[in-house]
């Protein structure tokens, strides 16, 4: 009887500790990649407001940056187009946890303005949440692929709204 005892105890205890790890292995590395990468190095904009665009990447090399979004993320890539992601980790639109990029449900664009585009590109970490959206605000299921490739043919576009925004909060900001 003290051996039940003791292996139901150890069983509640295993579960207690997996249930832990669960819940605090997105979000404590979700806090991690914040804490070291706190704005966006392209446009400065605070990853953590951002948490459900945000984008994280190790390279190979061991290296890691932060970005507030897919956007910026495609520039990352460019710039730095001899490094090798060994994994790129997106905010899921509703939990805001990192998920694998790769493996991530992701929706193209809906009537929700996207993070840094026009034509918005969310990730979410389970299917029936993409397909929620979908119903909710449109848009279109995608693929990783698809949507970096989106990315890049929409950053034109998205780069001079970026910078058409911008002209018009600086010339606000000299009125005043």
């Amino acid at each position: 009887m003290r051996r039940n005892r003791m292996i139901i105890d150890v069983v509640v205890l295993l579960a207690g500790l997996a249930i832990l790890f669960s819940f605090t292995n997105g979000t404590a590395f979700a806090q991690e990649d914040i804490k070291k990468h706190a704005s966006c190095p392209y446009c400065g904009m605070d990853r953590a407001k951002f948490a459900h665009s945000r984008m994280f990447i190790q390279y190979d090399d061991a290296s890691t940056v932060g970005t507030c979004s897919l956007h910026c993320m495609a520039i990352e890539l460019a710039i730095h187009i001899d490094k090798t992601p060994a994994t790129i980790a997106v905010g899921d639109y509703n939990t805001k946890a990192l998920i694998d990029a790769e493996k991530a449900f992701w929706v193209i664009g809906g009537n929700k303005m996207g993070v840094m585009t026009k034509r918005a590109k969310w990730a979410f970490g389970k299917r029936e949440d993409a397909e929620k959206f979908i119903k909710q605000y449109g848009g279109n299921p995608a693929t990783f692929d698809e949507v970096i490739e989106a990315a890049y043919v929409d950053m034109y576009k998205d780069t001079k709204m970026i910078r058409d925004k911008r002209k018009m909060k600086r010339m606000r900001m000299k009125a005043k």
